[in-house]
């Protein structure tokens, strides 16, 4: 049975895990990071005629005080998952994106140019969504809710954790965990595990986040989201 590394953090480790036994792959959970909430300045909310969310865990660690201000608005949020979380949440209106950000900002600027919105987002981000929305004539305020933080795992931990035998691929979904597996990869006494892995990856961001691993082993998906994703462990070698 292929061994599949899971490094996502929970509750969404665990849903893809499930996903994963149904088809018939092994999963082995090893998150390298977590998400903690940060607290959050309300004032930003006032003159806002939208939110945007490009994170389901942004929603997930926001106030309920700073979603019931917002939940009126209009809601763009950047693709299916986190539109289901946004509805979750309360957010009354959500419109699904196409699933991947640039294009989100560019729906956005097109239609709210000279408006001010609010952006639902974590401590570590990209920043280009806020680039193209801000050279679109859209003011951006951005809440952090949450922060993403790298787990630190000892090499008996891990090597437990895979019960001491290689994972055939390892699928990253950030690229904050994306950097943590590759210093995983460069210790002496874990480079065994890895050795016949294949690295698959949300993204072209997260893929070239990967440091010092052979891009012949690194796998992108199609699109940015988790059915793409998983698509790629039935591809040929």
């Amino acid at each position: 049975m292929v061994r599949v590394l899971v490094t996502r953090p929970e509750p969404g480790a665990s849903r893809t895990a499930r996903r994963l036994e149904a088809q018939r792959f092994h999963p082995i959970l090893l998150p390298l990071t977590e998400t903690t909430a940060l607290p959050f300045d309300q004032a930003a909310v006032l003159q806002a005629v939208a939110v945007a969310v490009t994170s389901a865990n942004a929603v997930r660690h926001a106030p309920k005080e700073l979603v019931a201000a917002l939940a009126a608005l209009p809601c763009h949020a950047v693709g299916k998952r986190t539109a289901e979380a946004c509805r979750a949440a309360g957010f009354l209106s959500v419109a699904e994106g196409p699933g991947d950000a640039e294009a989100l900002a560019d729906a956005i600027g097109r239609e709210l140019a000279g408006n001010e919105i609010v952006y639902l987002c974590g401590r570590v981000r990209f920043p280009v969504f806020e680039e193209r929305l801000a050279a679109a004539g859209v003011q951006v305020h951005a809440i952090e809710t949450y922060d993403t933080v790298r787990l630190g795992h000892t090499d008996e931990e891990i090597a437990a954790r895979l019960s001491n035998k290689p994972v055939d691929a390892a699928l990253l979904y950030s690229a904050e965990a994306a950097a943590a597996l590759s210093a995983l990869v460069r210790r002496a006494a874990l480079r065994g595990l890895f050795k016949e892995a294949v690295f698959l990856a949300l993204s072209a961001r997260v893929a070239n986040a990967l440091d010092g691993i052979d891009r012949e082993k690194v796998r992108i998906a199609s699109q940015a989201d988790e059915d793409a994703l998983l698509a790629l462990l039935s591809l040929p070698p």
